[in-house]
């Protein structure tokens, strides 16, 4: 995976395939994604037998940065905030 932008905000969205809430969730997020240029990382919870055993109930999952913003849905207004706030930090 390459490495992401010095300063990116990035977004890790936890899927699986066949998942339509993740379907749907990455539907919704990549309009703010790219209005404050963000970077999405996918990552599959079936590829890891540890993440299976965390979010195996969960997904979709989305964390901005490191700190859990949402699952299994995501209030999009409330993710344009944390965008917008994660924007004007100091990186």
């Amino acid at each position: 995976m390459p490495a992401e932008p010095p300063g990116a905000i990035v977004v890790t969205l936890y899927t699986r395939v066949g998942c339509h809430l993740c379907d749907h969730a990455k539907q919704q997020l990549a309009p703010l994604l790219a209005e404050f240029g963000a970077q999405l990382r996918e990552v599959d919870v079936d590829s890891d037998p540890a993440l299976r055993a965390q979010f195996t109930n969960d997904v979709p999952v989305i964390f901005l940065g490191d700190r859990k913003v949402a699952k299994h849905r995501v209030n999009l207004d409330q993710f344009r905030r944390q965008l917008a706030e994660a924007a004007h930090r100091p990186r």
